[in-house]
């Protein structure tokens, strides 16, 4: 009886993770042991688990069935790897491959990961860009087959073509009879005797690309992008895997983004605040004019219809909200202070470093709490 690691061991996460805890740690853990990039003959067998512990945990129901087996350590099943327990619990190994009979040497390419930076403009109305990323991609000597050229692969001469060998068992029982995937195969039933020079056999050979990016209006921090079939080249003619993009987008000196709609602060001088008037701003879409009503205070808000961030896949923008902060001069000339002073006792106020005045306090408003 062979014992198969817990999947959150494998994994590396506790088994409360969350979807995005599984997703992160297969990301880092795939990227470790690819066994095109890591010359370690272990790394083979630790992606495979890698792989199919994802494909368990990351399911909501196959995740369910899982924990309704497992108790928090090292399982004691009668299974011989991680194939053994898909085939066990869910009818299938992994990836959705049955494991009875011969098994397709074309396999699905792995899925890639990378980031991609993009500044505030560039993320509210979009951008063409290129990503340089490093992918196995299908040699081009022998097509993907693995084999070199004008030699094809043969029967298995482990498991007479079958995919699988038979172990025999006495027990208590009696004689039991079992079947496995063929390790030398790999259940395909062929195996390759004379591997192509260019990639050893494996089909794909490592390749820097470079792939072109239409990032769509209205992209968030923290998103993700999917660009379908440029991960990984599959193997032996499999479709290629997809590459995900995770969005990070820099912050702007003047505007702050809260979904769609757009903040920013406008200084107004005292005087045109007074007695109003109108400002040019620059916005997003270029230069804007905004009208300042006459008393206009400190912490007023105007709204700029239309002018926000473009609502990704709804049409539409939102808007943009310049709240005021009126300037009050610091370097009065001994003319200007006299003519404040002078405005100061027309309307009946006093002011001054040697002058109190009373205060007037009122309940703030929404923006003031």
């Amino acid at each position: 009886m062979a014992t198969v690691r817990d999947l959150y061991e494998i994994l590396g996460v506790g088994r409360d993770a969350s979807t995005e805890d599984i997703r992160t740690a297969y990301r880092r853990l795939a990227r470790e042991f690819h066994p095109d990039v890591n010359a370690d003959p272990e790394a083979e067998q630790r992606f495979k688990e890698v792989a199919g512990a994802y494909e368990i945990l990351s399911d909501a129901d196959k995740r369910a069935r899982y924990d309704a087996f497992g108790d928090g350590g090292p399982m004691q099943m009668p299974f011989g790897n991680i194939s053994d327990l898909f085939e066990a619990f869910f009818g299938t190994g992994p990836f959705g491959q049955r494991r009875s009979g011969r098994r397709s040497r074309s396999e699905h390419g792995e899925d890639l990961f990378a980031d991609l930076a993009l500044g505030f403009k560039e993320a509210a109305f979009g951008v063409r860009r290129e990503v340089e990323i490093g992918r196995m991609e299908m040699c081009e000597v022998c097509r993907g087959s693995g084999s070199q050229p004008g030699t094809s692969p043969q029967r298995c001469h482990t498991c007479g073509g079958s995919g699988q060998v038979q172990d025999v068992r006495r027990s208590i029982f009696g004689t039991v009879m079992t079947a496995r995937t063929c390790g030398t195969c790999r259940g395909t039933g062929e195996e390759i005797v004379s591997p192509c020079e260019r990639c050893r056999g494996r089909g794909r050979v490592a390749a820097q690309a470079t792939v072109p990016i239409d990032v769509p209006a209205g992209v968030t921090d923290g998103m993700e992008l999917r660009i379908g079939g440029a991960g990984h080249a599959g193997r032996a003619g499999g479709p290629s895997g997809d590459l995900y993009l995770s969005i990070h987008v820099e912050e702007d000196p003047v505007f702050e983004r809260h979904g769609p709609d757009v903040f920013a602060v406008l200084e107004v001088p005292m005087v045109q605040a007074a007695l109003g008037g109108e400002v040019q701003v620059d916005t997003l879409d270029g230069t804007e004019r905004v009208g300042i009503d006459p008393g206009t205070e400190s912490g007023t808000t105007v709204r700029l219809r239309g002018k926000g961030i473009p609502n990704l896949g709804r049409g539409g923008r939102g808007d943009l909200f310049l709240t005021i902060a009126v300037q009050t001069p610091r370097d009065l000339s001994k003319e200007q202070r006299g003519l404040v002073e002078e405005l100061a006792r027309l309307r009946g106020e006093t002011a001054g470093k040697r002058t109190t005045t009373q205060g007037r306090l009122r309940r703030p408003g929404p923006q003031g709490r």
